[in-house]
Order: C-alpha cells, then sequence, then structure tokens
C-alpha cells in the first residue's frame, strides 16, 4: 500500500519559536519534544518546490 506524501508543515514563525525551545536549556522535556516534532514537519531549504 502507497501511503500519501504529508501536506502538513510547520511555517516559519513556528519553526522559529521551536528552534528557540531547543536552544533554551531550561525548556522542559515535555516541550522539547513538542519543538522537535513542528521542525520535524517543517519543509527543508532543498526540498523541491511545486
Amino acid at each position: 500500500m502507497i501511503m500519501p506524501k504529508n501536506q502538513r508543515q510547520t511555517g516559519k514563525k513556528a519553526a522559529s519559536a521551536a528552534a528557540k525551545v531547543l536552544a533554551n536549556p531550561k525548556s522542559t522535556k515535555a516541550e522539547k519534544s513538542a519543538a522537535a516534532s513542528a521542525l520535524s514537519q517543517t519543509p527543508s531549504s532543498k526540498s523541491e518546490k511545486k
């Protein structure tokens, strides 16, 4: 079975906020997990544009 590609992507502002959470040593484990999840859905600069 072929799975469709995930079309949901994190916006630039949300990705920036997530990066700040990951860089903050005082962020909790839950905050870092949520931030990492958001960044994993961010389109890479190398991805093809349609």
